[in-house]
């Protein structure tokens, strides 16, 4: 063995995050990359809200922990102006920075506006091109990856799809080439440092995108109201969904209370894997007028 060889065997941990325009499949990646369901994943842009932490433990080799942060973009209303800052922030004090782009799209204005954020900050970026499993001719790759190298400034660009894993043992292995030696972070149980409540709340949304119209998702939001464990282990949990008007609260609710029911049944179903137990879930729908731009409900969402 060599000693190059000896030296990559070494314990290594640091934090990375995941960082990018909106939509480009951070989400997806945590998941892929820590290999649990954490992140709330959906087609619709601005899906993350909050910073979601998830710890890959390599046995005898290292830890990563990953920041899945929401994606960058134009905020319009005070929501999408803390999100943005929940994103920025999270660029400072890590070991390292991943760029993810969307490579069905190829690098565009809003993946050269990040890259330019990354260069004015201090510490280590490379990129993740994501979504290669939607382009049919891998030829196209280099170009891209030459643009963010070479022309934006990341120290290298690996081609990974979250979707189907191909690359993503590789970008672990750079990823850990990068980061101190050193003991682990976290102990080896910890998977993120996320409170359940949090989680539930992000698996409840996410089920009413996958769901519902185009006008419903930017405007929902969900607040966890109770959340009792009976003595049988049953755990009780009581939610409220958010809309902004009465039309959107009948779209949630549906026809019959159909739709409700199918978005509950399957976060339901999520919950249960996260805490191991049985789960009472009881959503209601109420319509708050503008709470996209109300300190206190952002407040209540963790976004104040």
């Amino acid at each position: 063995m060599t000693g190059e060889d000896r030296a990559t065997r070494r314990h290594r941990a640091g934090t990375v995050t995941l960082a990018g325009w909106t939509n480009v499949g951070k989400s997806t990646l945590l998941n892929r990359l820590v290999g649990e369901k954490l992140a709330a994943v959906s087609p619709v842009s601005q899906t993350t809200r909050h910073r979601i932490m998830g710890v890959l433990h390599l046995e005898g080799r290292g830890q990563v922990v990953f920041a899945d942060t929401p994606g960058l973009h134009e905020p319009r209303h005070r929501m999408n102006r803390a999100m943005v800052e929940v994103a920025r922030q999270s660029l400072h004090d890590v070991d390292l920075v991943v760029l993810v782009v969307d490579s069905s799209l190829g690098p565009g204005q809003g993946d050269e506006r990040a890259a330019a954020l990354l260069r004015r900050l201090p510490g280590q970026r490379i990129a993740a091109l994501n979504k290669i499993d939607l382009v049919p001719h891998k030829e196209k790759l280099l170009p891209m990856m030459k643009t963010l190298v070479d022309e934006w400034g990341l120290e290298e660009a690996v081609p990974v799809s979250a979707h189907t894993g191909e690359g993503c043992d590789l970008l672990v292995e750079r990823i850990l080439a990068r980061l101190p030696e050193g003991p682990a972070i976290y102990p080896d149980d910890v998977l993120t440092d996320q409170p359940e409540r949090l989680l539930a709340a992000e698996w409840i949304r996410e089920k009413i995108l996958l769901r519902t119209r185009q006008e419903i998702p930017h405007v929902t939001a969900v607040l966890v109201d109770r959340w009792q464990t009976r003595d049988d282990g049953l755990v009780e949990i009581e939610a409220t969904i958010l809309v902004e008007r009465d039309s959107q609260k009948g779209i949630v609710i549906g026809k019959g209370g159909a739709l409700l029911k199918a978005i509950g049944s399957e976060a339901r179903a999520d919950i249960e894997r996260l805490l191991h137990a049985r789960v009472y879930l009881g959503l209601h729908v109420h319509a708050r007028p503008d709470w996209r731009d109300d300190d206190r409900t952002l407040q209540e969402l963790g976004l104040g």
